[in-house]
């Protein structure tokens, strides 16, 4: 099957995923967008919604009507690292009397995993997950375990409730290619959800998408060409939120204690990548770059001072430098 073959299949496809989830998940169009990008781009996501939000219940039928194997970790305050990448266990052979350890696989082997809760639990075991997500694969007892592709963790967390609770490290945040944000139904949204959530009919989520044709997506979403003026756009804006250079954004310096780093670049070409296949077009446009924005880059500024005693959050403070990249042009 060629590239043109493999774009046709993708917006089909794409039309059967998103049919099948609308089933169990009523609205958040943007949010499943921003997933399905995720995916086809090889990213981690932590989503972030007050609770009832229908955060797990999105991954939960997401997996399903992708086809892939789906495992769900509780972040509680004692989960162990092994809790989530697995253990040795001294096993006996029945034949030769024999001891030895054998290695049994966590939750962690999976195609898509589920942390809940992600930040209720201690950076011990927050630090389980870095190796995973970054080399796709599990170090332990001297001895290197694989994890099969496709392979992703999708986190969520409260932004509410901060009692018992411990902020991922901005290393671990800069794992995950996008940061969502949930925010409530619209009212004839909520209707349509407590019209679905309180009567005895049974929804069936069918898989419309296996893990080998994901793969060829994803290959597909590296080999689209970009022009080097919407390389040089997205790398432009990335170097505006930097404040420890020379001739930095006025915004950043007033607003921002630290920017993006290059992987910010990287994940914003290929989320304008994956965003132009799906809407059909063979190459992103500048466009696509600034629409990637807010997801991509909102868990990778940190605010400084002014910002907080402003009541400035991320979103606003990456609106400033957009519009004043916008003014510049």
């Amino acid at each position: 099957m060629n590239n043109i073959q493999l774009v046709e299949k993708l917006q089909n496809d794409k039309n059967k995923l998103f049919q099948e989830i609308s089933k169990v998940v009523i609205g958040q169009k943007e949010i499943v967008d921003h997933l399905f990008i995720a995916l086809l781009c090889k990213g981690h996501v932590l989503l972030e919604g007050v609770p009832g939000l229908a955060k797990t219940l999105l991954i939960k039928t997401l997996s399903q009507a992708l086809d892939l194997s789906f495992n769900r970790i509780q972040f509680t305050p004692d989960l162990m690292p092994s809790d989530i990448t697995g253990t040795e266990i001294i096993e006996e052979n029945q034949t030769t009397g024999k001891r030895s350890f054998q290695f049994f696989k966590g939750p962690i082997f999976s195609n898509i995993v589920l942390a809940d809760e992600i930040n209720r639990t201690p950076p011990k075991t927050q630090a389980a997950l870095l190796e995973a997500m970054q080399e796709y694969k599990i170090t332990t007892g001297g001895k290197i375990y694989n994890i099969k592709e496709p392979f992703f963790i999708l986190a969520t967390q409260n932004p509410i409730e901060q009692e018992g609770t411990y902020p991922l490290p901005e290393a671990q945040l800069d794992r995950f290619m996008f940061n969502i944000i949930i925010s409530y139904p619209k009212i004839s949204e909520e209707i349509e959800i407590v019209k679905a959530t309180t009567n005895t009919n049974e929804i069936n989520v069918k898989p419309v998408l296996a893990g080998n044709e994901l793969i060829d997506y994803q290959k597909l979403v590296k080999n689209v060409p970009v022009s080097d003026s919407v390389i040089k756009y997205a790398v432009d804006f990335i170097y505006s939120t930097r404040t420890n250079i020379n001739n930095t954004s006025k915004i950043a310096q007033k607003w921002l204690e630290w920017g993006a780093g290059p992987r910010a670049s990287t994940y914003l070409i290929l989320a304008a990548k994956a965003k132009a296949l799906l809407d059909g077009r063979t190459t992103p446009e500048i466009d696509d770059i600034n629409e990637m924005i807010n997801p991509i880059l909102r868990h990778r500024i940190i605010p400084n001072f002014n910002a907080e005693a402003e009541g400035l959050n991320r979103d606003t403070i990456l609106k400033e430098l957009l519009n004043d990249k916008a003014n510049i042009k």
